[in-house]
């Protein structure tokens, strides 16, 4: 998920450099909500990764 956050920042820059701003406009948004999905999965994981793991007896 964080790879197409990437290729949507980057389309949406090219954009941006080439003056297509609804282009750039829609794709910057993609990329944001993709990196805040990607952001709270991975935080989840972490947080229930640390509870899996238990000390052994």
């Amino acid at each position: 998920m964080l790879y197409w956050s990437l290729m949507f920042l980057v389309i949406a820059i090219i954009a941006g450099v080439l003056g297509f701003t609804s282009v750039y406009v829609a794709a910057a948004s993609v990329a944001k909500i993709l990196f805040f999905v990607f952001l709270v999965l991975f935080i989840l994981s972490l947080i229930g990764g640390g509870f899996a793991r238990r000390p052994l007896p």
